[in-house]
């Protein structure tokens, strides 16, 4: 009988940690750089552009630009796109949008990974809180991150603060993932499973958790562009993104500008104790 094999994954030291909180510090702050700059006529390039500029004038290269041809330094999703929307110049959003903004940056070898997905202008309240719930069921995806604890915990905490919620639509096929010296490592990180199963979780592994959820069904497909995956039915997707360490002292957010002390507090995780950089 053959056993199945799993594939290794990465474990970091202390200082290689640090390394990769310095990329996804950037990371966080060009986020917040794009959530800022997002307004009704702004072009997703605009939003490119401003993404590059601030990533490289800041010592990073950006991840995505030239992976697998991928053009961009953000994927810049619209309404019914869900990921990997490439930022183009006549990309022009409106009030009432949705924009998920997925970014990525290198630092001295290592990656961060991030995304949000922000309102343009004044939004439904139906989009509004499709926003709060892929956010939030994130947070619960993180911290179930913990040592001890294993991979599917984190995809079984997601899905049941999705289906808590409402009849909202989880995406199949793309996920989180392991994450370090590349941006995409073993093993990925569906966002629906069972509990308990899966590699024990320990310290120095660290994983981008990436919840997509529609407003209608979870039914997807890519565009000819070889990029851009969009829901079947045409309604709305949100897309939100952290690359976290597990640590013995519970998940340290590398790429939340409070290494996630709010939201994980609120969900009543202890907080390690190393300070928080902002």
């Amino acid at each position: 009988m053959f056993r199945r094999h799993r594939p290794a994954i990465q474990v970091k030291t202390a200082e290689q940690i640090e390394l990769m909180r310095a990329a996804g510090l950037l990371v966080g702050r060009t986020l917040e750089l794009l959530r800022d700059a997002v307004k009704p006529g702004i072009t997703t390039l605009d939003l490119d552009e401003l993404a590059e500029r601030h990533i490289r004038d800041h010592g990073g290269v950006p991840s995505f630009k030239g992976y697998h041809g991928f053009t961009g330094t953000i994927c810049a999703s619209v309404n019914e796109e869900i990921v990997h929307g490439i930022p183009r110049p006549g990309k022009v959003l409106a009030d009432g949008d949705i924009v998920s903004i997925d970014c990525g940056a290198i630092v001295e070898g290592w990656h961060g990974d991030a995304a949000i997905t922000v309102p343009v202008g004044e939004i439904t309240a139906e989009r509004r809180r499709l926003l709060e719930v892929t956010e939030a069921s994130l947070w619960h995806g993180l911290a179930a991150g913990r040592a001890g604890a294993r991979l599917s915990d984190i995809s079984h905490a997601i899905e049941a603060h999705i289906r808590s919620q409402g009849a909202y639509g989880i995406v199949e096929g793309y996920g989180g993932h392991g994450i370090g010296t590349e941006m995409h490592m073993d093993p990925l990180i569906p966002n629906h499973g069972p509990p308990g199963h899966g590699p024990v979780l320990e310290p120095g592994m660290c994983f981008a958790v990436e919840p997509m959820v529609n407003l209608g069904a979870k039914d997807t497909v890519e565009l000819d562009d070889g990029w851009t995956v969009v829901t079947v039915d045409g309604r709305s997707s949100a897309h939100f993104e952290h690359t976290f360490a597990v640590t013995p002292d519970g998940p340290r957010v590398l790429t939340a500008l409070d290494e996630g002390e709010e939201w994980l507090t609120r969900l009543g995780i202890v907080q390690n104790e190393t300070e928080t950089s902002s």
